[in-house]
């Protein structure tokens, strides 16, 4: 039997199997960043999964730089998440909601106080696109606009905001919080040398001050709602957002590892990017990070049931995380286990609009 089916303890709580849907951007939370009845029924259909982690959810008026993305900082927004964890654990599931601060990848017009874009300095990036309001007033990728560096008040400010938004999503009812630290967002914007420049105890000049933040975080999510509650997510050696390499890189993921080895989490999620043809994170490092982390570790991009089923073999993960897939498969393990068709979702349909790509793809239908 495929270990990837087997039930796994996540803390106190049982996973049905080891396979999560990994967090994806949707974009559908059109009222004030409320999730509806179409959030629900989305995640429900999904809920055969051992472990699903929700779409980034924004934390505060500042962090947000996408378009209807839902949030956890008002007190209706942590009321209507209510009925979609509700729905998700009747039908059987586990859900985590991702905290997301996006930093410089926004734009004002993304933004509900249409303030400007937040980081470690005052850098824009480039290659790179948001999801805004385009000149001609509709919805569409447009080129993030330039950053103002955070103060150490600001920073303080950020990390009450993670915790805050923890709390209240324990109080919706989630299972627990994975803190985005991935994708050359607002966390790795502080971890990457290349761009943190600053020259106070958050500053790029050592991995201790860079990796700050981060743990600050952590720490501060942890005594707030409880480690055994709390996850991040890295995607070490990734270039996504314009996120570019620095002399001391594989140092900085090792040192994070034995940081993160002191406390005890409900897992660590590694984002695997795709960079030309090949992935960001090759099995000599995921064997170096495994051996100075032993708490659970979560990977995904790329990933099938074969290439799972080997990291899992091999022990070098002990959950396996889908992202794309569950887009089109909502019923992706019963089409692992049964060796079923994967669909594949509409690309034109995967931000924004209404059910169409969102809650209509079917499960699959046996001859």
């Amino acid at each position: 039997m495929s270990s990837l089916f087997e039930p796994f303890n996540l803390g106190a709580i049982t996973l049905k199997n080891r396979v999560a849907m990994a967090p994806m951007t949707r974009s559908r939370a059109v009222d004030e960043g409320k999730a509806d009845a179409q959030t629900a029924l989305y995640y429900t259909q999904r809920a055969s999964a051992g472990l699903i982690i929700s779409e980034g959810v924004a934390i505060s008026e500042q962090s947000q730089g996408y378009l209807f993305v839902p949030g956890l900082y008002t007190e209706a927004q942590v009321e209507a998440w209510r009925p979609v964890t509700e729905s998700v654990h009747q039908a059987g599931g586990r859900i985590f909601a991702q905290l997301w601060h996006v930093g410089r990848i926004s734009h004002p017009s993304a933004r509900a106080d249409g303030g400007a874009p937040v980081s470690s300095v005052a850098v824009q990036a480039k290659n790179s696109t948001c999801y805004g309001y385009r000149d001609d007033g509709t919805p569409g990728r447009i080129p993030p606009a330039t950053p103002r560096a955070l103060s150490i008040a600001e920073i303080q400010q950020t990390i009450e905001d993670y915790a805050q938004a923890a709390e209240n999503a324990i109080r919706a009812g989630f299972d627990g919080v994975e803190i985005h630290a991935a994708n050359g967002y607002l966390i790795e914007q502080f971890i990457n040398a290349t761009l943190n420049t600053r020259a106070d105890r958050y500053g790029g000049a050592t991995i201790e001050n860079r990796a700050r933040l981060a743990l600050e975080v952590l720490d501060a999510v942890v005594a707030r709602i409880g480690g055994e509650r709390t996850a991040i997510r890295f995607a070490p050696f990734g270039r996504f957002a314009d996120m570019h390499p620095f002399a001391d890189e594989e140092q900085t993921w090792l040192y994070m590892a034995e940081q993160l080895n002191a406390r005890t989490l409900a897992f660590v999620h590694f984002n695997n990017q795709l960079s030309g043809d090949q992935r960001c994170i090759k099995p000599d490092f995921l064997g170096r990070f495994r051996a100075a982390y032993d708490g659970v570790l979560m990977m995904a991009g790329g990933l099938n049931r074969a290439l799972a089923d080997s990291l899992l073999n091999e022990g070098l993960i002990d959950l396996a995380a889908f992202g794309v897939p569950y887009i089109a498969n909502p019923d992706l393990v019963a089409r692992m286990q049964n060796n079923w068709p994967i669909a594949t979702p509409n690309a034109e349909t995967i931000y924004g609009g209404g059910t169409e790509g969102y809650t209509d793809y079917p499960a699959y239908q046996s001859a």
